[in-house]
């Protein structure tokens, strides 16, 4: 699909997410034990034939830079075009230096010679943070077909916080007739906050938001868009889609993964979230582990028991200790005899031997990363 561009917004920073984001943007949290936030959004454009992507950042994005390196994993390493990190040079040339984006427009201002020198006729628009093995291919084949100006891809509901997320109401033929912007209670289609438009358009767009001081996308475009000139169309997407904006949302979308059918949705065969390669070795399991009903990565030990648990890569869980319901990041260690529940442990955390931690399923107990408990 060399007619399509492909902008992913990874400049948010969640103060909902706490110890999570202390250290990176919400789009490199890691999930599912060997996947990172960022890799879905690289994946669904790659899937669909998306040679061109754009990664818009601002500050906290080491770990995105590590992660994702060259674009080499997902194909997007190339002499032309390819992968492209967006620092906000040109915004900090304008504005206070240190201030974050106040929202989408604001972002896509700040790449604005970026955007001028796209190749493509069309330019989708997608969050770097939402989990979700969207079908971009078909979505753009409805747009082109429909004629719409913005295509929105929605679902029918999702769990996540309203007063955070975007509704729309639609016609029978798909059109969007009306937008509630964070309103107090669920009302319409879910936005997934993934937009397909043409090329001049979103420049269009930039230009009048910027010259009249509208940062945010929600407000600037869709609200003024409706009974307008500019005609929203919505993709409905029937899958699984996670938007991870707090520490409880995180956990409890974390866990839905155990269910099959959920990993069934996000982790299709035709359109694979591919990740960074690390060629580690294969987990070993001692004489006395015990593993029910959990997400074992690659290269870890396993010596005692693991219940309904998601360990990344390099994990350690040491004789006589006891994981449930946790989340361990990579190269956590568990040491002997310590027992975890409802935990999310960040990487390189090493839990010392006979420690009890305990949070709750509605409110996990957080450790930062590289802390020793």
């Amino acid at each position: 699909m060399n007619d399509l561009h492909g902008i992913v917004f990874a400049y948010r920073e969640s103060p909902d997410l706490r110890e999570l984001a202390q250290v990176r943007n919400s789009c490199s949290i890691p999930y599912g034990g060997r996947y990172r936030l960022v890799d879905f959004a690289l994946s669904n454009l790659v899937n669909a034939g998306v040679t061109d992507v754009g990664i818009i950042v601002h500050s906290s994005y080491q770990s995105l830079l590590d992660h994702v390196g060259s674009g080499k994993d997902w194909d997007l390493s190339r002499k032309r075009g390819g992968l492209r990190i967006l620092p906000p040079f040109s915004y900090a040339n304008k504005h206070h230096k240190g201030n974050l984006y106040r929202g989408r427009m604001d972002a896509l201002a700040g790449v604005y010679s970026y955007l001028k020198n796209i190749r493509q006729d069309y330019v989708l628009l997608t969050s770097g943070d939402l989990a979700a093995n969207l079908p971009i291919a078909e979505a753009f084949e409805q747009h082109l077909k429909t004629r719409a100006d913005i295509t929105a891809i929605t679902v029918p509901t999702t769990i996540a916080d309203p007063r955070m997320t975007n509704y729309f109401t639609t016609d029978k033929d798909g059109r969007i007739t009306d937008v509630a912007v964070g309103p107090t209670v669920p009302n319409g289609e879910v936005s997934l906050e993934t937009y397909i438009m043409s090329k001049s358009l979103l420049l269009g767009l930039v230009d009048r938001c910027a010259a009249h001081d509208v940062p945010s996308f929600s407000q600037g475009v869709l609200l003024n868009s409706v009974g307008g000139r500019i005609r929203l169309q919505a993709f409905r997407f029937d899958g699984y889609a996670a938007r991870l904006q707090t520490v409880t949302g995180y956990f409890m979308r974390s866990m839905e993964l155990l269910d099959p059918a959920v990993r069934a949705s996000l982790f299709r065969t035709d359109r694979p979230i591919k990740t960074k390669d690390q060629s580690n070795p294969s987990t070993y399991y001692g004489p006395e582990a015990q593993s029910t009903n959990s997400l074992i990565s690659d290269g870890c030990i396993i010596e005692g028991t693991v219940v309904n648990s998601i360990l990344a890569r390099g994990v350690r869980v040491e004789k006589g200790a006891r994981v449930e319901n946790c989340i361990l990041m990579q190269r956590s260690t568990v040491q002997s005899d310590a027992v975890l529940r409802y935990v999310i442990a960040d990487k390189n955390v090493r839990v010392c031997q006979g420690r009890m931690l305990m949070g709750h399923g509605t409110y996990p107990l957080v450790i930062a990363k590289n802390e020793v408990v």
